[in-house]
């Protein structure tokens, strides 16, 4: 029975959301968004539905797909043949670090079109509301945040934490993951490969690839894509710190040219943090707790995420994606670019400058620089990860936002979800971590008895005949493994043929 404490945050969330989504509607209605005060509302409808769709798989995908890896697939071919295909992909080599990079850019343009469908326009009016009230829904973007936060990925990501398989047992999520390896493949942010491999090598850690050594061919592949994406990264980085130089954002005025550079960099070390924690977390969801280390905060963090029914890692995720969405509005301010009336900057043309305010430079430095290399990273060492002091600290700030309630909609989102799709608990189908472990022990165990029956099956003819003491250690061992595999003891005096 949820207390009375839940209860309201429930009850008041929901109002929120219900406003939030009614008043949006309207506004498509009214063509007062973006994309429907220029083109026909039933457009923006179509594009807003299916974006916030495709953002659920995106997020409650990644979930899903990296708190699997470090389970043993054949438990769950036959309940879940979507999840063992989408598994099968990402459990090869590299391919979760690729899908991680495609889909964090996935996340990009999905809330892009969210934004340009539903974001509404300057001096949005409806219904006679108050300024008080139009300013904080929707010049601050409340309402948006909202919609986003708990429809497109808080709800998806608390079921996802929990049923895993469930989660991504369809077609939808294998069209999804594809999608992302293209991304990646394409090589427009391949240079998040180069921060991951200089900081593996700061730290004395370099990263090993779980694929064979790269021919020449693919080194010249892979590397000239990393240097097309440095290019990239490297031009948004000089606008953006040319525009933050010389005033043309739109940060507020006053606030000294120092002060923004300085800002900026700490809002995408702590997006980085929060984006490369939840990759840590999932990773040692399904682990021991010998296996994730002896670290202070290591086991502090642990012992806060999965103690009791494991309720406070799906609340962090509530509580990081508000922490996220707050720092990424600042960081837009910071980085969108206003020229004020003045020079475009390094004297680009009109057009260009145009697509400079969009703010997409932004966006791709911050896809960069402030999620994917720190995600890669915490998928590399997720343990050295979890014994940094500052993720406990975040974790504890994101435990209370979460605490707020603001968001509390998406539990009542996902309960909703979880009883109508049938999602159960992935203990359910492949049990406990622990149970899990002595699978493996037993799974392990019949590999070597199977490979010594092969190894006996092999011996030759002249061995087989010579009783079983006189046979050299190598083969006498096989022969025992074998004839104790059904737990019988051996009576026969010489080595089967």
């Amino acid at each position: 029975m949820a207390s009375p404490v839940v209860i309201f945050k429930s009850v008041y969330s929901s109002i929120l959301l219900v406003f939030s989504v009614v008043t949006i509607f309207g506004l498509i209605a009214l063509r007062q968004t973006n994309l429907s005060e220029s083109s026909h509302p039933a457009l923006a409808y179509i594009l807003l539905i299916g974006a916030i769709g495709w953002l659920t798989m995106v997020e409650g995908g990644q979930a899903s797909l990296v708190g699997l890896y470090p389970v043993y697939k054949e438990y769950y071919v036959d309940s879940h043949p979507w999840s063992y295909m989408s598994t099968n992909i990402t459990n090869k080599g590299d391919n979760l670090d690729r899908y991680l990079i495609g889909r964090q850019y996935m996340v990009v343009l999905v809330v892009f079109c969210v934004n340009l469908s539903a974001g509404p326009v300057a001096d949005a009016d409806i219904w006679g509301f108050p300024k008080w009230l139009k300013d904080i829904f929707f010049n601050f973007g409340l309402a948006m945040i909202l919609i986003t936060c708990m429809i497109g990925q808080l709800n998806t990501q608390v079921n996802a934490s929990h049923c895993m398989l469930d989660y991504i047992n369809n077609l939808f999520a294998v069209f999804t993951l594809l999608v992302a390896l293209g991304i990646e493949f394409s090589g427009l942010l391949h240079a998040s490969y180069l921060v991951q491999y200089l900081v593996g090598a700061m730290s004395g850690q370099p990263i090993q690839s779980k694929e064979p050594p790269r021919t020449a061919s693919q080194n010249f592949f892979f590397w000239g894509r990393c240097l097309f994406s440095l290019a990239v990264l490297s031009f948004c980085v000089a606008v953006t710190f040319v525009a933050l130089f010389d005033g043309k954002t739109t940060m507020w005025d006053g606030v000294p040219a120092g002060v923004s550079v300085v800002v900026f960099v700490i809002l995408v070390c702590i997006v980085g943090m929060l984006e490369g924690m939840q990759i840590a977390f999932f990773a040692v969801a399904k682990i021991t707790e010998e296996e994730r280390g002896s670290s202070f905060f290591a086991r502090k963090t642990c012992e806060l995420l999965y103690s009791g029914e494991g309720n406070n890692l799906p609340g962090f995720m509530i509580g990081r994606q508000l922490c996220v969405v707050s720092c990424m509005i600042f960081v837009a301010r910071v980085t969108s670019l206003d020229t004020k009336g003045g020079e475009n900057i390094l004297g680009v043309s009109d057009g260009l400058q145009s697509v400079f305010n969009t703010g997409f430079l932004g966006a791709t430095l911050l896809t960069i620089l402030g999620s994917i290399s720190w995600q890669l990273v915490a998928g590399a060492f997720p343990i050295a990860f979890l014994s940094n002091p500052l993720t406990y600290v975040l974790l504890r700030w994101c435990l209370l936002l979460e605490a707020s309630g603001i968001c509390h909609g998406a539990w009542v989102i996902a309960a909703i979800t979880r009883n109508v799709l049938g999602y159960q608990r992935d203990e359910v189908y492949i049990g406990t971590a622990e149970e899990r472990q002595k699978k493996d022990l037993e799974r392990q165990n019949t590999m070597q008895r199977l490979e010594a029956a092969e190894k006996a099956a092999r011996m030759p003819a002249h061995l087989a005949k010579l009783p079983i003491e006189d046979l050299p250690d190598s083969a006498n061992s096989a022969y025992n493994m074998v004839a104790g595999a059904d737990g019988k003891p051996v009576d026969q005096g010489t080595a089967p043929v």
